[in-house]
Parts: C-alpha cells; sequence; structure tokens
C-alpha cells in the first residue's frame, strides 16, 4: 500500500513520450493465446493491470519473457480454459479472455470480473453476443461455463456500443469457418489496434473503427510482432495537469486525433494548443474559462477522461457542467476534491462546477482509476501539501505517472503507508 505526498504550487514545462495504451494492451494481450505460437509486443505499459493479466496468461499455460524493450508470450502451452476467479476479480478486462479461450479452444469456465466501482459494468452484451454465436452458457452455478462445437455465421446487434463486448466477441470470432457480422460495435481507438494485431496474425476482421465490424474465420494464425498505440488517457491526463498549472508541455508518439474533443475543449477554456502529426503542445496562462461536456462512445468525449476535466474545471473561472452518460457512479471521486475546496453538486448525471481562485491541501482517497489520478493533479495547483490514499487503484492503469510528473516539475513523494495495527 503505497500514498502519494503532493506538495503543490509547481508549475509543469518540459517534453515527454506518451506510453502504450493500458485499454488497447489488455485486449492485445487477450488475442495472444490464439495462435498458440510466439507473440511479440513492443510499448507495453508497466502497470499492475498488465502485470495481473500476465499472472492469468502464465496460470493458463503461457511463458512470458520480458525485458525493458519487448514482452516475449509463448501460448503453446495453454491448455486450461478456466480462468483463476482470484485474478479475475481484480480485473474487469479479464473478461475478454474468455472469447479468447472459446475461439481457441470451444469452452472456457469463469466468473464474474472485478475492477473499479464506477457504476454497473454487467457482462450481460458479452453473454448475449455469445449466445449468438452458437455458444452454450451454463449460469447455474458461481461460474460461467461456456461451451462450442463451432461458431455459427451470425449477426449481432448490440443494444449499446460496448468495447468489451465489441473485442470479446471479435476475439470469440477469429479462428473456424463462419462469417460474423457486430452491428453497432464500438468504434473507439483501441478496437482499431485489436483488429490490426490479429490480422498482422493472420486474422480477418474488417471494418475496425466503423460501426459495423465483420470477421471471417480463420484455420491458423501465425506469430507476430507488434507495437501497441499510444495512451489517449495518459496524453489527456498530462495535458489537463499542465494546463491547470499553467504549464508548457510537449507530447511526444501520441495521436492527436484519438483525443481532439479534449483539445478543442482545452483550447476553449483558454490553452494553446498546436498539433503536429505525432505531437502535442500546449501551453496555458493560467486564465482559464469554464465550459460544458457531455461523455459519450467515441468518438465523443471520453469517459475516462470525464473526472480530470472535472477537476480542471474546478478551477476555471465561472460556472462549468459536466454530464456522464457513460457510467452512474463516476463522480465518487467529487466528494474527495470537495475536501479539496473544490464547489461541485452532482444531481444524477450532472455536476454542476464552480470555479473557485484555489484549492487547499487535504488528505483524499482515490475512489477509483481516473478519480485517483484526478486527485494527484488537483494536489498539484493546491495550497499546501495533499495526501493521496489508495495509490494502487492508480497504479492499475498509469505507467509511472508520479515518475513523469515529477520530470515535468512537480513535487511527489511516493510513501508506503504504514499500518498502525
Amino acid at each position: 500500500m503505497y500514498n502519494y505526498i503532493i506538495k503543490g504550487g509547481s508549475r509543469l514545462s518540459g517534453e515527454l513520450d506518451v506510453s502504450g495504451s493500458k485499454n488497447a494492451t489488455l485486449p492485445i494481450l487477450a488475442a495472444t493465446i490464439l495462435n498458440g505460437k510466439v507473440s511479440k509486443l513492443y510499448n507495453v505499459p508497466d502497470i499492475s493491470d498488465v502485470q495481473t493479466t500476465l499472472k492469468i496468461l502464465e496460470e493458463l499455460g503461457c511463458k512470458i519473457k520480458k525485458d525493458k524493450k519487448k514482452l516475449v508470450i509463448d501460448s503453446r502451452g495453454v491448455s486450461k480454459t478456466m480462468i483463476p476467479e482470484d485474478l479475475m476479480r481484480k480485473l474487469r478486462s479479464s473478461v475478454i479472455i474468455a472469447g479468447a479461450l472459446i475461439s481457441r479452444f470451444g469452452e472456457v469456465n469463469f466468473t464474474y470480473p472485478g475492477g473499479c466501482d464506477i457504476g454497473s459494468r454487467p457482462i450481460d452484451l458479452h453473454l448475449k453476443g455469445f449466445k449468438k454465436l452458437g455458444i452454450k452458457i451454463d449460469e447455474n452455478t458461481s461460474h460461467m461455463i461456456c461451451k462450442c462445437d463451432k461458431i455459427i455465421n451470425t449477426e449481432i446487434q448490440l443494444d449499446f456500443p460496448s468495447v468489451g463486448a465489441t473485442e470479446n466477441l471479435i476475439l470469440a470470432s477469429v479462428l473456424g469457418n463462419h462469417e460474423v457480422v457486430i452491428k453497432n460495435a464500438a468504434m473507439e481507438p483501441e478496437i482499431i489496434d485489436l483488429a490490426c494485431f490479429l490480422n498482422r496474425m493472420g486474422a480477418k476482421v474488417i471494418g475496425a473503427g466503423t460501426n459495423i465490424i465483420k470477421i471471417k474465420g480463420v484455420k491458423t494464425l501465425k506469430e507476430v510482432s507488434y507495437t501497441v498505440m499510444p495512451d489517449r488517457i495518459e496524453a489527456g491526463t498530462l495535458l489537463l495537469a499542465t494546463a491547470m498549472t499553467s504549464g508548457d508541455i510537449k507530447l511526444n508518439k501520441v495521436c492527436p486525433e484519438h483525443i481532439s474533443p479534449i483539445l478543442h475543449k482545452l483550447q476553449e477554456c483558454g490553452c494553446r494548443v498546436e498539433i503536429d502529426k505525432n505531437t502535442i503542445a500546449l501551453k496555458s496562462n493560467g486564465k482559464l474559462v469554464g465550459t460544458e461536456i457531455k461523455t459519450m462512445p467515441y468518438p465523443g468525449f471520453p469517459t475516462d477522461l470525464q473526472p480530470l476535466f472535472t477537476t480542471f474545471l474546478t478551477i476555471c473561472k465561472g460556472t462549468s457542467i459536466v454530464t456522464e452518460n457513460i457510467f452512474e457512479n463516476r463522480y465518487k471521486f467529487t466528494q474527495e476534491l470537495k475536501r479539496m475546496g473544490a464547489k461541485i453538486n452532482v444531481e444524477g448525471k450532472t455536476a454542476i462546477i464552480k470555479g473557485v481562485r484555489r484549492l487547499h491541501g487535504a488528505n483524499v482517497e482515490s475512489t477509483d482509476l481516473r478519480g485517483g489520478a484526478s486527485l494527484m493533479i488537483a494536489g498539484m495547483v493546491a495550497r499546501g501539501t495533499t495526501k493521496v490514499r489508495k495509490v494502487e487503484y492508480i497504479l492499475r492503469g498509469y505507467d509511472n505517472l508520479d515518475k513523469k510528473l515529477n520530470y515535468l516539475g512537480a513535487n511527489i513523494l511516493r510513501e508506503e503507508e504504514r499500518n498502525e495495527n
């Protein structure tokens, strides 16, 4: 258990490379099961969610080697089809390993996944889609036992463009002799990255990045080397931290089009943003004004950046309105921000924020991954010292965020939590 001790008042400035994407890496790791061969991955972020996923893969029979530059996964030895319950409860995205195991072995045994408590995130869309693929599911025990002789030709209409369900159905459909069409599919860049990885293996996934995806089953897949896309949520986090501290930053190895809603809103709030092919430069003079945002599936404003943008708005002049349309419990972090002097009133899906001149340091607690990162950037502009507890949430999804912020000029100390008992 660790805490972050943050001294406020620093101004961020400098140049930094963006790490590989958490939300792209996790489904790609699941996909390495499919080829039954060696997969080499580059630009994999050093985060605890990746470490948990690798433990699951090892439990299933994968051999894993890693160094600073690459991660090598050999899935030839995979023989188990039960996803370990203790590890699955730590990580919601572990459910997509089910699709890969079904595709390769025709069966999987798993329980409900865990993860951050940011609202109801049922896997009914996953299971409904599995049934459309011809998969029989026994839900009469604490585990779900899924079996399938072969995936059938079918068309699946998702009730909501769920990223996880789209990924799981793609993975379940890769191997075989069939054609599957997913309509109302999620269009996030991470879906495109997964499809690119699979196609590099020899899969036939067509239409990723649109709302209609076609998968033509293939008999075998080959070895692959692949570089994971940059993390758009990390990029947005660093930009918002810089904007709050009246800073100046240049981000490299980033895809600006992936976060265009954030860039437009930052400009609207008074920041200067310059975009090149793979770089983003931002400068803030501290004269910030409020705005209105509504989270939506891609290409709309991403829900994962809503807590950070809400935190940014707490020091913007005037009244801002935030509407969260994806997760109903995503405002838990606002109670902690109020301890720091933020003026936020939450009514259902909507948060009304009245900008204040300055936040003040306090002892606060991470409620989830993005909410925890929000408290970090709040502490950087607060007067005095802020102590953020339960930083294991933050470590789940950010690759050494504290070190990166310190490199840019922040004053953040990671301390080990003492057990008083």
